[in-house]
């Protein structure tokens, strides 16, 4: 598969599908259980007050969780990149099946991603995906937020949020926060997308991943193709699960300094350089106190 090529993940993937020790959460939407390149993936629910499975499968929720959910734990071998499947994937929904009918983007009050953030981490997420654009952004709202990030913080928990597709030169909440890794969207041809919000904190400290065409799981049981950073920021998520999957004794701070520092220099430009999947396991293997797994 040439996106995965674009980021030097199909060698890491050679190496490993995964721990179930592992854990991601996916902050999305939910995730239709039954689709048979999900079968037996290690998937469970972190309950919330949305259900993390589908009961609608043409909302774009659903949808939107399904895909980002196949990109991570599809079975190899399946239409989906399927990064991680031995990885155990927990589901905390924030889309709500109902008010996401209109087409809009998949979006989040700043409460809310707070609550479903300081949940992943009680369930034990050691890496956590958010694919959701802030809605109705207040101070009260984007200080439960700060403070959900900063126990991400206190606890290794590593963030990888997607930057956004609006196009725009700033940052959020979200991307501006020290232990978030944003993930810009970039084309088949290794360049970042138009439409990738950037920033200088998007520059210094996030990455890009393909963005651009992606087919993953579809809720209506076909392959769909999709794009944008929502697409892009579970290629970062997936490695980070492989490379402590690899390395289990490596501390959060390790693997984020392999993956956002395999390109050498300091970073000066609101850009963020294209993931290195390869270059990031080669610098944790020089590290002698890292013990990898036979």
């Amino acid at each position: 598969m040439r996106l995965l090529d674009l980021v030097k993940l199909t060698p890491l993937m050679e190496q490993t599908s995964g721990r179930p020790e592992i854990v991601i959460g996916l902050i999305d939407g939910p995730v239709i259980r039954g689709h048979p390149d999900l079968t037996g993936a290690p998937i469970r629910e972190i309950p919330g007050k949305l259900s993390s499975t589908c009961t609608r499968s043409d909302s774009l929720a659903c949808q939107h969780g399904t895909f980002v959910a196949g990109i991570l734990s599809a079975q190899r071998g399946s239409s989906a990149p399927a990064i991680c499947p031995a990885c155990t994937l927990l589901v905390r929904p924030i889309f709500s099946e109902i008010a996401l009918a209109n087409g809009d983007l998949p979006s989040a009050k700043p409460e809310a991603l707070a609550e479903a953030i300081l949940d992943c981490i009680r369930a034990g997420t050691r890496v956590l995906n958010v694919s959701a654009a802030l809605a109705q952004p207040s101070v009260q709202g984007e200080r439960a937020l700060e403070g959900a990030l900063d126990q991400a913080a206190k606890r290794n928990v590593i963030v990888v949020a997607a930057a956004g597709n609006q196009g725009t030169l700033g940052s959020t909440a979200i991307t501006r926060h020290p232990c978030v890794i944003p993930v810009v969207a970039y084309d088949l041809q290794g360049r970042p997308m138009n439409h990738s919000n950037l920033g200088n904190s998007i520059g210094r400290r996030g990455l890009g991943a393909p963005g651009d065409r992606i087919t993953s799981l579809g809720a209506g049981g076909k392959p769909v193709t999709l794009g944008g950073t929502s697409a892009a920021a579970p290629f970062v998520t997936g490695t980070i699960a492989l490379l402590w999957s690899e390395f289990p004794t490596a501390s959060a701070a390790d693997i984020k300094l392999a993956i956002t520092q395999a390109h050498s220099g300091r970073r000066t430009t609101v850009v963020p350089p294209l993931l290195d999947a390869w270059k990031a396991f080669q610098s944790l293997l020089t590290k002698p106190a890292r013990r990898r797994l036979p």
